[in-house]
């Protein structure tokens, strides 16, 4: 069923509808708006509502994070495909200016930053890439910078019997 699914709607698409039924992002009021076809864009929604409000009526800052979260870390794995593993390491949030409303984060990579990532592992070294995504409301004003390092790796080749 799995397989029909993903040649019926296409990977990306599927992702999408799954990811809005995730229940972290479906319990933070996160909606994922688009994953393009090759997983080199994606944006991503969230509202503000009682549920992910904080004390003074803002977004919250572990929901504001949570938006962000896994979206580099897809892209590459997608995008370097299975012979590369890829996690998250570490991450940084600077918090610029309360989120009053709806707000939006839009991810972009691109050939370079994958070309760099294949010629810094092809030895089989690891590698941190630090990408960056920024957090804005409805109106474009910044809400929040978050700094994402990458932990990536060329897989070992399988032991031959």
């Amino acid at each position: 069923m799995c397989k029909w699914l993903i040649d019926r709607l296409g990977k990306a698409r599927l992702l999408r509808w799954l990811m809005t039924l995730y229940p972290p992002y479906l319990g933070a009021g996160i909606r994922v708006r688009h994953i393009s076809k090759d997983f080199r864009q994606i944006k991503v929604r969230m509202g503000l509502g009682w549920y992910n409000r904080n004390y003074v009526g803002t977004q919250f800052g572990g929901s504001l994070y949570s938006m962000v979260d896994p979206f580099f870390m897809l892209m590459l794995m997608e995008n370097l495909g299975r012979g590369y593993i890829v996690w998250d390491k570490a991450a940084t949030i600077d918090f610029i200016s309360p989120g009053k409303g709806p707000v939006f984060a839009e991810f972009s990579i691109d050939e370079t930053l994958l070309d760099e990532v294949r010629r810094q592992t092809d030895g089989g070294a690891k590698y941190l890439p630090r990408l960056k995504v920024e957090i804005h409301d409805g109106f474009g004003t910044l809400v929040a910078r978050v700094d994402k390092t990458l932990y990536v790796r060329r897989k070992p080749p399988a032991k031959q019997a």
